[in-house]
């Protein structure tokens, strides 16, 4: 009786101590981006490869003009991403400078709170959530959502000097729902690197896609 109960006092406060997690390594759901201080905003679909080092983001809508599909790969192993516009047909190959990291919480990200997005009356009627936030450079800071079970990412935002970027996810299946999706496009087999911007990040890539979105519709 005393270990039992000695373990189900441990089980009591590991449940009151979030820690920071990863969330798991092969992930497609959806995604809402607003960047450029809420000036630009797209909605699409994102798919992670941690074991690959890969991200895509596609973005589909309809607007006045007609259809709007534009697409962006991440390839951190090769430092480079494409930004792919199907509407027009055209493929841009870039540079990535920043090193892959992982969709988890930070180690040193600090918790904000616990919450439960919905109602906890009954099960199945919400989601247990933690609240992390963290710094960034040049005095930037972060605050993400993730879910205690699971580790899955909810929400993002990121200020700096530059404004903020919000990242806005849902709908997470585990695993690859196609596994070509990390492979460049027939389009962008002859695609040229281009050295005359700046190379991004991925968040600066994201943001990127939200305006080639806007600019589209």
């Amino acid at each position: 009786m005393v270990s039992l109960f000695a373990l189900l006092l441990l089980t009591t406060v590991s449940a009151q101590d979030p820690k920071p997690c990863y969330s798991p390594p092969l992930m497609s759901g959806g995604m809402t981006v607003m960047a450029d201080n809420g000036k630009m905003m797209s909605t699409g679909t994102i798919s992670f490869d941690n074991f690959g080092q890969r991200v895509r983001a596609t973005n589909y809508g309809i607007s006045a003009n007609g259809s709007v599909a534009i697409d962006l790969l991440m390839l951190f192993k090769e430092k480079v991403y494409y930004e792919i516009d199907w509407t027009k047909v055209t493929c841009k190959k870039k540079r990535l400078n920043a090193d892959f990291i992982p969709m988890h919480v930070p180690a040193d990200a600090k918790l904000m709170g616990q919450v439960v997005m919905g109602s906890s009356s009954s099960w199945g009627m919400g989601v247990l959530i933690n609240n992390w936030v963290g710094t960034l450079p040049q005095n930037g800071y972060y605050n993400a959502v993730f879910t205690e079970v699971g580790c899955i990412p909810m929400t993002y935002m990121g200020y700096g000097p530059s404004g903020f970027n919000f990242i806005s996810t849902f709908n997470w299946v585990l695993g690859t729902t196609d596994p070509m999706s990390f492979i460049p496009p027939f389009i962008c087999a002859r695609s040229a690197l281009d050295q005359s911007e700046e190379p991004a990040n991925f968040f600066t890539a994201l943001s990127s896609l939200a305006k080639m979105t806007e600019t589209e519709e």
